[in-house]
Order: structure tokens, then sequence, then C-alpha cells
């Protein structure tokens, strides 16, 4: 269970994640102390996953996003694939999904020629992948990896008069 406090401090760490812990004290209007001690407790329970800086991929040559649906000969439930998918720098997310393709990749490269290699010389090497399809994203409206913080439930608040 997370409290209103709790909810702000997620909130305000996911929009800067290099806040100061004396600037998340003010936000919540507790001691830097006890604020210290609830993002400790939120990183312990695992609400708090990682710190990461989101690096601008156009600066570093991988301008091209592709998502690619990838069917695999695998059988059911096993993720041999997965992993080695996951196993390929240029793939970013990896996710198993449900109908007719096996799985979804985000893949950043430089161009449509290494997209090319990477298809024929990476992925399509892997005997057990069966097909691609693969979409290249031409503008980026929004690409975030904030998770809306949900607000308090009523019956939460009504328990805590």
């Amino acid at each position: 269970m997370i409290d209103t406090t709790d909810r702000k401090l997620l909130a305000a760490l996911q929009r800067d994640a290099r806040v100061s812990n004396a600037e998340l004290a003010r936000m919540v209007g507790l001691a830097p102390s006890a604020v210290f001690e609830r993002v400790k407790k939120l990183e312990q329970r695992g609400l708090i996953a990682g710190y990461a800086a989101r690096l601008d991929p156009r600066a570093l040559g991988a301008s091209l996003l592709a998502y690619v649906f990838v069917r695999s000969d695998e059988h059911a439930g096993k993720l041999g694939i997965a992993k080695r998918l996951a196993a390929i720098p240029e793939v970013q997310e990896v996710h198993h999904v449900a109908g007719e393709d096996c799985y979804l990749i985000k893949v950043r490269t430089a161009n449509t020629e290494s997209l090319g290699a990477l298809l024929r010389e990476k992925i399509g090497a892997f005997a057990a992948v069966r097909s691609t399809r693969t979409t290249i994203v031409l503008d980026t409206v929004k690409e975030t990896l904030a998770i809306p913080v949900p607000a308090a439930s009523k019956e939460g608040r009504r328990g805590r008069r």
C-alpha cells in the first residue's frame, strides 16, 4: 500500500530522477531524512526499479526506430528466441504477444541499410524464426517511460479519517 506522500515522491522521481533529496522534501513537506527513508523503502519494495539516463538516439547514430513482429516455430511457452532477441544490442524491447506473431520487438539502427542487415544477419539467422514484419517509425509524437501513478482509492481515503 502506498500513501499520498509516496505517490508524490514516485511522480516527482519519474519527472526528474536527479532531483535532490532536499527538493523532494520541500515538495512533500517532510524532513530530508524522512524522504530518504521513504525512497529507500520504495526501492526495496520494487516500486522504484532503477534510475537511468535517457540518451538521444539521433546523437548516437541510431535515428531509425522500427517495430518488428517476429513469428517463430518455437513451442508455446518457451522463451529461448526471446532471450536471444534480447541479447542483440540494437533491440531495445522484446514483448511476447498474443495473436499470429510470437514477439514484438523495438529496434533502433542508423538507417534502413543497417535495419536490413539486422533483420537478415542477426534476427533471420535464428533457425526458429519463421518470418518478420517490420514497421518503420516516421515521427515520434510521444515516447515515455513514465507510468501513471494511481490516485488513492476512495476506500483507502475513507479508512484514514
